[in-house]
């Protein structure tokens, strides 16, 4: 017996029985849901966020305000965290730029 990975067909026939078991169990549906890997984002899902105006608006908000604060104040914890606000609101402006210029 190989240890290599298994084949989607084969993962797809596991979920289908953890489905049908889910259903019927729910102390079961519990501990599979404990059990399952947890894996990071997925490329796809992040390459489809279509964000809205709004939204943007907002990150670019916080992003701004806590850049006048860190260049005022200094603190670490407020460069750190316009460190962490600013590319996630340069990233929605981007996409909302590539949607308003079509495919």
């Amino acid at each position: 017996m190989t240890t290599g990975r298994i084949p989607d067909h084969e993962k797809r026939i596991l979920e289908d029985m953890e489905a049908a078991l889910r259903r019927g169990n729910r102390r079961l549906d519990r501990r599979l849901r404990t059990l399952r890997v947890r894996r990071g984002p997925e490329p796809r899902r992040l390459a489809a966020y279509e964000p809205r105006v709004a939204v943007v608006a907002v990150w670019l908000c916080v992003a701004v305000a806590l850049m006048v604060t860190g260049i005022c104040t200094g603190e670490p914890p407020v460069i750190w965290a316009f460190a962490v606000v600013w590319p996630v609101a340069l990233y929605g402006v981007f996409r909302l730029l590539c949607r308003r210029a079509g495919p």
